[in-house]
């Protein structure tokens, strides 16, 4: 972490813990200077840092001070689903959220993907197309099944920053985070057996539940700590389940860090059942505290839990690379591999590991985790000064994903119909439950560049809804 960066943070933990209140006045550039031992350019750069996060204003000729405290919306309520094995549904409407077309001029809140224009990208481009000349023509070859050891190699170095020290020969390369999911599931369970998932949770996970005939067993789970213990316990005691399978750093689409006390509990859980745990951390690297929160893995001892993730939220989707660390489940993996899509595809393996060694990755990510941070408190504000009082909001801790509760008489498949002639698009939460609850809940992405344009979408979102409510 940078100079600029540690004392940002510093500041940061101040104002939280109320040592700053909002509205005073800050010291200024040159006293931080002498008081932290640093530049007066480093105390800039960390109050610009400050002020991206909409934590601190500059006042002309008057130096630098705590932005009055922000109204938060109130947190979404912790649904009750019926605890009992159901069969997955909602393929038609997570069918329609990923086949939608790309109309010229449709604003697309609703989709998963991460902002790909960034400027720090560009050195991934070059790499890719260093790997595709003909000088190079391994990119050309099958690769080894296990994937570039190249590229396994950077990706343990990676995730030491989370708690978990592997080996790259425990590592597998897959075509994505939803390859790496299929893998770890089919590793454990079989036709007919349950799984428990948190609620709301990953709808390509719960979609690939229904595909090899399995059942989601929904567990409540808290907007702020993640997935009921108490709850899932009472599942487990009275139900054969096989595996759970949880995104718990920067979840999708809640958004919370799981308490590391919570995770260690839930691992012991999964001890006494004797049960896998399939951890989703394709989002943990975009956590907007540093270090970034540690894995369920960092705390496995016995190799029970088979972690999944990707590059697909960090950098680009279509590169297409993820990766698992299946613990005791390596050869049962290694086999799903090579029956579904043998080695994974050479040449973005070869860009990416160039693009970690030479250092542009880490710099991607501070840059990303500084845009998805402040476009969220944008977000927040427009939906807290454009839908209907009442609505309730998520509080993300990284990523670029935002959960909204609405009023119950809100259906968000009936919203989406009534958007298309406005050419805005959402995600609607039933896509989000095995059994289709969350019908009054949305997801909207806040990763590109938010611009007026978005502000008016998310607008016309409010006004649609506040329309839908009268003539309830």
């Amino acid at each position: 972490m940078n100079r600029y960066e540690n004392l940002a943070n510093v500041l940061s933990d101040r104002i939280e813990q109320g040592l700053y209140p909002a509205g005073i006045r800050l010291p200024s550039v040159r006293v931080l200077s002498s008081e932290h031992g640093v530049s007066v350019s480093t105390v800039q750069q960390a109050y610009r840092v400050l002020e991206e996060k909409q934590l601190v204003e500059a006042r002309p000729k008057s130096g630098y001070f705590v932005k009055d405290a922000r109204i938060q919306a109130a947190l979404p309520a912790v649904c009750r689903p019926t605890q009992r094995p159901v069969d997955i549904s909602q393929w038609d409407q997570v069918l329609e959220l990923i086949t939608s077309p790309h109309r010229p001029g449709v604003v697309q809140l609703g989709r998963g993907s991460p902002d790909v224009t960034a400027a720090t990208l560009k050195p991934l481009s070059r790499l890719m197309g260093r790997a595709g000349q003909h000088q190079n023509l391994s990119a050309f070859h099958y690769d080894s099944i296990y994937g570039s050891e190249d590229l396994r190699e950077q990706i343990a170095r990676l995730m030491i920053d989370s708690g978990s020290h592997m080996d790259a020969s425990n590592i597998l390369i897959t075509t994505g985070c939803h390859e790496a999911l299929s893998i770890a599931i089919r590793s454990v369970c079989e036709q007919g057996d349950i799984v428990a998932v948190d609620s709301p949770s990953f709808h390509g996970a719960m979609q690939t539940l229904k595909g090899f005939g399995m059942k989601a067993l929904e567990i409540p789970t808290d907007p702020v700590t993640g997935i009921s213990l108490e709850a899932l316990e009472m599942a487990l005691e009275q139900w054969p389940v096989k595996a759970i399978q949880l995104t718990p750093n920067c979840n999708n689409p809640l958004g919370y860090n799981m308490p590391d006390d919570r995770k260690k509990s839930l691992l012991r859980l999964a001890q006494r059942y004797d049960i896998a745990i399939i951890e989703d951390d394709v989002y943990g690297e975009l956590a907007y505290q540093y270090p970034r929160p540690a894995t369920i893995t960092s705390f496995d001892e016995d190799g029970r839990v088979l972690l999944c993730s990707s590059f697909s939220k960090t950098l680009a989707p279509g590169l297409r690379v993820g990766w698992i660390a299946p613990g005791r489940y390596h050869d049962r993996a290694l086999h799903m591999k090579y029956i579904t899509t043998g080695a994974s595809a050479t040449l973005p393996q070869i860009a990416i590991a160039d693009f970690i060694k030479q250092g542009h990755y880490l710099q991607h990510m501070r840059r990303m985790r500084n845009q998805y941070q402040r476009n969220l408190c944008i977000m927040t504000d427009w939906v807290m000064k454009y839908f209907p009082c009442g609505t309730r909001v998520s509080r993300p801790q990284g990523g670029f994903l935002l959960w909204i509760e609405l009023d119950e008489r809100v259906d968000t498949q009936r919203l989406n119909r009534l958007l298309e002639e406005h050419l805005v698009q959402i995600a609607i939460g039933s896509i989000f439950s095995a059994s289709g609850k969350y019908r009054n809940c949305l997801r909207i992405n806040y990763a590109q560049s938010l611009t007026a344009k978005t502000e008016r979408a998310v607008q016309q979102v409010g006004v649609t809804i506040s329309q839908m409510l009268e003539n309830c």
